[in-house]
């Protein structure tokens, strides 16, 4: 039986507008990008909320895919802050957010509940056991942890149920 091997998306940060222009013209599928505040990339400029919606449309035009990060371990007194922002990114309808905190799974549930939801590295995922785990709480795809082999990206690939992604150049973004 032939099975159908889907095509690898190519998926590149951007710190900023021109790093995002820069990673579509060399071939970027989809951009990872953070907004001001809840990105643990703290040492890129970022985006205001204005150049979301700006990245958002350029890149859907194009008919490329933006990932915002939501990838901090938020203290208690964070959440009303990060409420406001993802009520107010809703609207920019990124194609997935990444996220590493188990609180914030829960917070995009509640605002967001139509977003697709993201693993991140951060989470470190080097079993089925836990890529099995996230998916039961509605992730769609998991960012494996950056140190497995080859063949653990396999086996956990193949025992998981849902998308995995992988980085392929180096631990850093």
């Amino acid at each position: 039986m032939n099975k159908k091997i889907k095509k690898p998306e190519l998926l590149s940060p951007a710190g900023d507008a021109e790093k995002l222009r820069a990673a579509v013209r060399f071939g970027a599928d989809a951009v990872y990008l953070a907004g001001e505040a809840f990105g643990m990339r703290s040492a890129s400029k970022n985006f205001s909320l204005e150049e979301l919606y700006e990245a958002a449309e350029f890149l859907h035009s194009l008919g490329k895919k933006m990932y915002i990060t939501v990838n901090v371990l938020p203290h208690g007194g964070e959440y009303p802050a990060l409420t406001e922002f993802l009520r107010e990114v809703r609207g920019a309808r990124p194609d997935a957010f990444i996220v590493a905190d188990l609180g914030v799974i829960g917070l995009l549930k509640e605002e967001i509940p139509e977003a697709h939801i993201h693993i991140s590295t951060q989470a470190s995922i080097t079993s089925p056991a836990a890529a099995r785990a996230y998916a039961a709480l509605g992730a769609s795809r998991l960012v494996l942890a950056r140190e497995l082999s080859l063949p653990e990206v396999e086996h956990i690939t193949k025992h998981c149920g849902i998308e995995t992604e992988c980085f392929i150049h180096g631990a850093l973004c």
